[in-house]
């Protein structure tokens, strides 16, 4: 029985120093609409999110679409990468992705980060066996994952992601068998 993760990186959003609450732009808004016309094609069983409030909103057309509320987990959320911002983002997000264990102040390492996004998707896995299931996420933690389950995703790999961006993960019960995009900008 085949277990379909659609993990969902959040449309573009409006920049405030409240990490939860930062909501969706304009142009993200615009996204929803699109990101929810290719997921009603999907059959989607459950629809679940990251708390941050971009991540909700991005999947939340699709929770409306098949009568559901988007149930939050914790274990999507971006992984921190520093307790204060960090001056250089390139530099910063360059050196976790360099060195798995390391970590700025107050942040989490690639390791801790993809932990605790593991521990979260293989819940969702055993949870909902056989099921299709959309994941609102962020970048950083969704290639994270898809890393654990294949080395092929990783810093290069997240550098080419857009905003939003839709990636299908088929399982066969904790086996990855395929990744397929189905997001196309154009």
């Amino acid at each position: 029985m085949l277990t379909n993760l659609y993990f969902v990186r959040h449309a573009h959003s409006t920049y405030t120093p409240d990490e939860l609450g930062r909501p969706l732009s304009n142009r993200g808004i615009a996204d929803v609409e699109r990101i929810t016309n290719i997921l009603e094609r999907e059959n989607i069983d459950i629809v679940m999110s990251s708390p941050y409030k971009r991540a909700v909103q991005t999947v939340e057309g699709v929770a409306k679409f098949i009568g559901k509320e988007v149930t939050v987990e914790d274990g999507f959320k971006e992984r921190n990468l520093s307790v204060k911002p960090v001056e250089e983002f390139n530099l910063a997000i360059t050196k976790v992705w360099e060195e798995p264990a390391f970590s700025w102040e107050g942040g989490e390492s690639n390791i801790n980060a993809q932990k605790r996004g593991i521990k979260a998707t293989l819940k969702v896995l055993e949870t909902y066996e056989g099921k299709n299931i959309v994941v609102g996420t962020h970048g950083n933690i969704m290639v994270l994952i898809m890393n654990f389950f294949d080395e092929i995703y990783g810093f290069s790999f997240w550098k080419d992601l857009d905003m939003p961006d839709i990636y299908k993960l088929t399982f066969d019960k904790k086996n990855l068998k395929k990744v397929n995009r189905i997001w196309n900008r154009t």
